[in-house]
């Protein structure tokens, strides 16, 4: 298996987010699969014609998405299943509620601000 990326040089949107966002959705949806090892910084980089730099912040952003795993010298890693995202993405909902309670939104006025948040990140 090899990964394949596609970089749109001429996209409003930064290359490392098209990257990370390209890598995520590939490992949760289980093309890239659990353990799968991920090329090099430099590699993908001289691949993609990117800077190092580039995609080093879209790997960096992986891992703190828990999407990623690196290993040390051993290289970086599709990490099992996306665990910490979900963790965190529940985390996150809970803060929400919480604060949407305290400021006395009405049940339907919170999930109608979640709903309207979320057709605004994924619609796009």
């Amino acid at each position: 298996m090899t990964l394949t990326i596609a970089v749109d040089h001429e996209s409003t949107t930064a290359p490392y987010e098209q990257l990370r966002a390209q890598i995520s959705e590939r490992a949760r949806s289980g093309r890239l699969p659990v353990g799968y090892k991920l090329p090099t910084v430099r590699g993908l980089a001289e691949q993609l014609g990117l800077a190092a730099n580039t995609v080093a912040k879209a790997y960096k952003a992986l891992e703190s998405d828990g999407v990623i795993e690196t290993r040390g010298r051993h290289g970086t890693f599709v990490a099992a299943a996306g665990d910490a995202a979900t963790r965190r993405a529940a985390t996150a909902a809970a803060q929400y509620a919480e604060e949407a309670h305290r400021l006395g939104l009405g049940r339907a006025a919170a999930e109608a601000a979640v709903s309207e948040a979320l057709r605004a990140a994924y619609d796009s």
